[in-house]
């Protein structure tokens, strides 16, 4: 059977850290630090009940930190060029090891991640990491890679700004000189040469704003002149190729890859391919945000899923913040049809402002349309973010993160909402508000539902949109209307973006019977979001009418079995007849 991945996003440190005290920049001892271990049978069985089937473990490789843990044979991160005191999860130390943070016994971290994953699997769902092939920290060392393997830069050529047997690349004769403070004395952070900063930014002077703590990786393509240079394989390929091996031999189920665009495409047809021979089942998605990269990511680079943020993301953001009409939805589907099957849709993610915050909505109530059309307009992935479905407004002021309405990556923080829903290790709703157990059952409930039924997880797609511009009550400005079909099974969703209840009096075209291969007539339905159960037209020739309420959707399924013809003659003379009066 089809499964529509439906992905839960956390970060350990967060997710499953219990201490409330969340000082703005406080320290691990502080703020204290979320462990895998918390993160037991009962919490993913309280995942897993929200529809979920894999779980993104973000943060969970080794990454610069402001902790000291030397006494553990970790190397220490000089502060200056850390984010924040828990640092950036992208800015890797070690891609072989696992960040101490998040091990409650440090010297066995790996073996606490090993069994998350085996829980992970206990509980029916499967494990995404992040794969970060772009950049590494500042100053990466590996103090548990396997025999034979090199740290990134060891005999690279640092009088050379590119060479193909680099990993780097240098500014040369130039010392490191960011817009921040690197220190003074003893503990100041010294390089030289520069290296250029992982978002692509070649100089030796990056702003406050750009990636300065991390260090760019030179997949063999020249900057300078825009040459490439794949063959022979540069050696960035062959190790990034082990790495990817090596999460995979630990069971891991999939990888999310980092900003994949700033990665040659030649680089992930190669690694992909490479990886599916041992291991065929483990999935590739990228994040990515050009629309113009779609399709070359999928057929030649070789991705299961791609991040559809600039497309539909945005255009769902747009309806909720800046006036467009929910009619544009149209468009998103036509700019992926073809691949809409590999677009992994979200409303929020740790780069994005909360659906909740003042930033976006400002209310997790008004979610339902959104995260039914994102959830159900295609049979690709959907990912939600740890305290979405509680309706987490990311409002507070941590430290490095300022008040911009996204939970920190880069401080250590306790989430209050999940605190309240981890419930001192035994979930429950007994401390959320009646709206955070409401809203989390809707999500429950629509999520379940993107498997639960196959016209969503495998059927068919048809936009109603364009036969119901005028239709009686229908506000193309604020109504999307859409079908989905498998078998003998036809779903009618109706969203609707509004502040007001409407009833919508709907024209469905005889092209999407034809199409769908649907018969037509009269049949009791079911509405699937509150079960109610009505007799209603399903035909070219009778409005198909629903009431839909505020911020809401309706889901109408209707069995080709239950549908009664319409005795052709005889309801053609009453509609004349009703005419006449």
């Amino acid at each position: 059977m089809a499964i529509k991945p439906i992905i839960y996003q956390l970060l350990p440190r967060l997710f499953s850290n219990a201490n409330a005290t969340n000082l703005p920049g406080g320290t691990i001892e502080q703020n204290g630090s979320g462990k895998m271990n918390d993160i037991t049978p009962k919490v993913l069985k309280g995942i897993k009940e929200l529809g979920c089937t894999h779980v993104w473990y973000t943060g969970v490789i080794e990454h610069a930190h402001d902790v000291d843990y030397t006494r553990f044979g970790i190397q220490r991160q000089n502060p200056h060029i850390v984010k924040g005191k828990a640092g950036s999860p992208y800015a890797i130390t070690d891609y072989y090891d696992i960040d101490p943070d998040i091990a409650v016994d440090v010297p066995n971290r790996m073996g606490e991640f090993e069994a998350l994953v085996e829980r992970t699997h206990k509980a029916g769902m499967k494990v995404i990491i992040d794969f970060v092939p772009n950049h590494v920290a500042r100053q990466y060392y590996s103090d548990v890679k396997p025999v034979g393997i090199e740290d990134f830069g060891t005999g690279d050529n640092t009088d050379m700004f590119f060479s193909p047997t680099n990993n780097f690349y240098y500014i040369t004769r130039q010392q490191f000189a960011p817009h921040i403070d690197l220190g003074q004395g003893y503990d100041a952070y010294v390089e030289f040469p520069a290296k250029a900063s992982g978002n692509d930014c070649f100089t030796a002077f990056p702003g406050s704003n750009d990636w300065y703590e991390t260090v760019k990786l030179n997949y063999g393509y020249d900057p300078g002149n825009g040459s490439t240079h794949f063959n022979p394989i540069p050696p960035t390929w062959f190790k990034m190729l082990h790495i990817l091996r090596y999460w995979a031999s630990k069971g891991v189920d999939g990888f999310r890859c980092d900003m994949a665009h700033m990665v040659p495409v030649e680089f992930w047809r190669w690694a992909i391919r490479n990886v599916k021979n041992q291991y065929p089942d483990v999935v590739f998605i990228a994040e990515i945000y050009d629309v113009g990269l779609y399709r070359r990511y999928i057929y030649d680079g070789g991705f299961d899923y791609l991040y559809d943020k600039v497309n539909l993301y945005d255009t769902l953001r747009g309806i909720e913040t800046m006036n467009y009409s929910a009619a544009t939805l149209t468009s998103t589907w036509q700019t992926v049809e073809g691949v809409a099957d590999n677009m992994l849709n979200f409303l929020e993610n740790h780069d994005e402002q909360r659906f909740a915050s003042d930033f976006y909505a400002g209310d997790a109530r008004k979610v339902v349309p959104s995260l039914v059309v994102s959830s159900m307009i295609n049979r690709g992935p959907f990912m939600l973010y740890m305290g979405q479905e509680l309706g987490e407004p990311g409002m507070e002021a941590e430290g490095f993160s300022g008040r911009d309405g996204r939970t920190t990556i880069f401080d250590f923080w306790s989430i209050c909402t999940i605190r309240r829903w981890l419930n001192a290790g035994q979930p429950s709703v007994q401390n959320l508000t009646d709206d955070e157990r409401q809203l989390r059952d809707v999500y429950a409930r629509i999520l379940t539902m993107c498997n639960k039924e196959k016209a969503i997880s495998q059927g068919a797609f048809f936009d109603v949109m364009y036969v119901n511009y005028e239709s009686e009550g229908v506000n193309p400005h604020r109504n999307y209307i859409f079908l989905r079909s498998f078998g003998k099974e036809t779903l009618i969703i109706c969203a609707n973006f509004a502040d007001y209840e409407t009833t919508l009096h709907i024209n469905l075209p005889q092209h999407a019977f034809d199409m769908l291969a649907l018969p037509q007539g009269k049949a009791m339905m079911k509405e699937l979001l509150s079960d109610a159960e009505e007799e209603k037209f399903f035909t070219s020739e009778e409005k198909f009418v629903t009431k839909v309420a505020p911020y809401s959707a309706v889901i109408w399924k209707v069995k080709t079995g239950d549908i009664k013809p319409l005795h052709t003659e005889a309801h053609k003379s009453s509609k004349k007849k009703s005419t006449k009066k």
